[in-house]
């Protein structure tokens, strides 16, 4: 893949409203268009915050539009998190033509498997040659998880979390694993701000690493930041 274009990809840590999908949508779709970025990575269920009790979005919801219209105009590809019918807790890729549903994280957290299904597949989506592997949180630290991923062939290796800002330091281990392992790009969205399931106050710091384990972007800790990279 030699002649293939670098692939520019964003890891973004908007603000967001419990529960408000309408309201984290139109904030989705501002972090986009200030990304300028190819790929915009979102942290875990940041549709909707990390509350367990949120309703399913579906894709076709009406709340998504702002999104779908940010990326028709960027030409951006937006993985966002949100709750959906099954009942998991997914990936949404979101494209100028609308939603669909990526990938469903096969790694349940503690209270999540009171509600929440595992997934039973890894996802992988191409992006203009490039391969991108899809992950969500607890999936990021399962060795598992990470290696059949990576057996589908990929480049970048990209998850959205939520990490309490005192386990700031999990994100990079597991990230600088992934990298020693599997030599791919990662990009991890981390939530900022307060949330439900305990988190009030997340980690941020959202990052992207090289394949040699390096950071090459962080953003800090308060919500409404984003890190574009270009990756080659």
């Amino acid at each position: 893949m030699e002649n293939r274009t670098p692939l520019r990809l964003a890891v973004a840590q908007p603000a967001c409203v419990p529960l408000d999908v309408a309201e984290n949508a139109r904030a989705h779709a501002a972090a986009v268009r200030a990304a300028r970025a190819r790929v915009v990575v979102f942290p875990e269920l940041s549709l909707t915050g990390y509350e367990l009790d949120a309703p399913v979005v579906s894709v076709d919801d009406a709340r998504l539009t702002p999104l779908v219209e940010a990326c028709a105009e960027t030409g951006a590809l937006a993985l966002a998190g949100a709750p959906v019918a099954g009942d998991h807790i997914a990936m949404l890729a979101v494209t100028g033509g609308g939603a669909t549903v990526a990938y469903r994280k096969m790694w349940l957290g503690g209270a999540e498997s009171r509600r929440f299904r595992p997934g039973d597949a890894p996802a992988v989506l191409d992006v203009d040659g490039w391969r991108v592997g899809l992950a969500i949180c607890k999936d990021t630290g399962v060795a598992a998880h990470a290696a059949r991923t990576a057996a589908l062939g990929i480049d970048v290796y990209a998850a959205g979390v939520v990490e309490a800002a005192r386990d700031a330091a999990v994100t990079d281990q597991r990230a600088q694993r992934i990298t020693a392992t599997h030599r791919v790009w990662v990009a991890v969205a981390s939530f900022a701000g307060s949330t439900g399931g305990g988190f009030t106050e997340a980690a941020g710091r959202s990052a992207v690493w090289t394949p040699e384990g390096e950071v090459v972007g962080r953003a800090g800790t308060e919500p409404g930041q984003s890190v574009s990279v270009s990756l080659d």
